[in-house]
């Protein structure tokens, strides 16, 4: 599937350290230092109400990694899937009269003109989930061969050749004995938490014939007027949870570098994937899981549910500067809860004309030979480089340029060069 462009990133003097991000599994400040290649997995879109600024700001924090491992010397192996079969879609097409198709493939593409227009590093591998059910169901039918799935009587379900159809789904148990994961493991979450978050998140609890209250679905059986491919495990679709395991593994294999997504899909998804994939593989899916804060927007979190959304095209469309609504998101440390408002692209614009003014290509010269240059801006840079290094610190990383623009420095363009490598912002 094809993804967008790749945004130029310059190279400058000096270079960063690995990284240390956040550990949702340990809770832990960690290094993310990769043996040679960073693999990173950051889960993709469900192509409806794209492109919120909850999904900006979780691909934003994703791309300032690959932009200090970058900066460190290291290769970047980038996946990332799209959800593009799902029940939330095919309500949303039902409830158009769009066709599902229609519909997952123009929000794609408005998630690809958004993402572009905010300079964010495309994924070297950007996978639809339609274009790999054949891959899905055989990892669903080793599952099953494995004694790790088991059928739910589904009476809505469309008969089959060797009689009725029936959901799948994963036995947690049973997964447990067999693979080196435990549910939990990643969010630590306890058992009633668990059942909460599951019921909220998609999942069924309550469903009569499963063996535990948590297991999730792998398999949906196909019905009438639904989407269905035919497979080694009956005709219907995947589950959510299986898609991302069976993308990861396949493109970047196991024990990869980074998982990332919004902190949402901590519970169940990111727990279940990294079963599923501990099940397939026999070992862990990611060393470290890091997670980005939810956005809210006048008073509650900004989601597609309450309708709340804040879109990246429609700020594009009212002539916001893609630069400038990148700063704004970059103001916020990327694993905190935040609400936005309109002050706060007013303040990014503003920070984005200091900043040309002080290191753009037409006031350089002027201010150095109005002879202001008091600070070295090789220790602005180095400034920068160990506030993104510390946690992906951005608001850090902002403050060092801003207070370079008061001082003056003896490099402008070197500044200006930081801050498009490492920030993604060009002046």
């Amino acid at each position: 599937m094809r993804a967008w462009s790749q945004p130029l990133i310059p190279s400058i003097p000096g270079r960063s350290d690995a990284p240390r991000l956040h550990d949702t599994a340990t809770d832990a400040i960690v290094e993310a230092k990769p043996s040679d290649v960073a693999r990173l997995y950051v889960c993709g879109i469900t192509p409806y109400d794209a492109t919120h600024l909850g999904h900006a700001a979780t691909y934003l924090a994703f791309d300032t990694l690959q932009r200090v491992w970058l900066d460190g010397g290291y290769r970047v192996h980038y996946a990332q899937n799209v959800t593009d079969v799902d029940d939330p879609l095919l309500e949303r097409a039902t409830a158009t009269g769009v066709d599902w198709r229609v519909l997952a493939a123009e929000q794609t593409d408005l998630f690809r003109a958004d993402m572009e227009a905010l300079g964010i590093i495309p994924p070297n591998d950007f996978v639809a989930v339609t274009d790999v059910i054949d891959d899905i169901s055989a990892a669903v039918l080793k599952l099953r061969q494995s004694a790790l799935a088991y059928r739910v009587a589904t009476p809505d379900a469309l008969p089959t050749p060797d009689g009725p159809g029936a959901d799948l789904y994963f036995d947690i148990r049973a997964a447990e004995r067999q693979a080196p994961w435990t549910l939990g493991e990643e969010s630590n979450l306890d058992e009633d938490t668990m059942l909460a978050l599951f019921a909220e998140r998609g999942g069924d609890p309550d469903r009569a014939g499963k063996r535990d209250k948590l297991d999730p679905l792998l398999w949906r059986a196909a019905r009438e007027g639904e989407p269905a491919w035919e497979s080694p495990v009956g005709a219907g679709r995947p589950g959510w949870h299986i898609e991302c395991s069976v993308i990861a593994l396949a493109e970047l294999g196991t024990d990869f570098t980074v998982q990332g997504g919004g902190s949402d899909l901590i519970f169940p998804h990111h727990d279940m994937s990294a079963g599923h994939a501990a099940a397939l593989s026999g070992h862990p899916l990611a060393k470290v899981y890091s997670h980005t804060g939810m956005v809210a927007y006048q008073g509650e979190k900004m989601s597609k549910s309450l309708g709340n959304l804040v879109l990246v095209s429609r700020l594009r469309a009212g002539g916001s500067d893609p630069r400038a609504i990148r700063l704004a998101l970059l103001a916020q440390h990327y694993r905190t809860d935040w609400e936005w408002t309109a002050g706060q692209l007013d303040d990014a614009e503003a920070r984005l004309a200091a900043w040309t003014l002080a290191f753009g290509p037409i006031a350089v010269p002027a201010a150095v030979a109005a002879g202001i240059a008091q600070e070295s801006a090789t220790a602005v840079v180095d400034r920068m480089r160990a506030a993104l290094v510390n946690d992906l610190d951005t608001r850090g990383a902002l403050a060092a340029v801003d207070a370079a623009v008061s001082a003056g420095v003896d490099d402008p363009a070197l500044i200006a060069g930081a801050v498009h490598a490492l920030l993604g912002v060009q002046l």
